[in-house]
């Protein structure tokens, strides 16, 4: 009984440059997945945000004005938490 040819490992073979790998040093991660969409910070500003609609909606004291001025507050801290994240993972050259 003979058995079947085993497919050669096309990672082994140079693609591009004289460094063995991808291009640029990159060295490609085995097994490497797609992040998952959403993160802490949209679950934090969906939860605040859903807690001022509520308090929003049960409280004469909370205009529609104030709803709006709080919800734009929330998205400027949400934009700036989300640059600060992202430039935590920029990488020195």
């Amino acid at each position: 009984m003979s058995t079947p040819e085993q497919p050669t490992d096309s990672s082994s073979s140079t693609t591009s440059g004289s460094s063995g790998g991808g291009g640029y040093g990159f060295q490609p991660v085995a097994g490497a997945r797609m992040p998952i969409p959403g993160n802490a910070e949209f679950a934090v500003f969906f939860l605040i945000w859903v807690v001022l609609a509520i308090i929003w909606a049960a409280s004469d004291d909370v205009n529609a004005g104030l709803f709006a001025t709080l919800t734009t507050v929330l998205t400027f801290g949400y934009l700036i938490s989300r640059g600060i994240a992202k430039a935590s993972r920029v990488l020195e050259q």
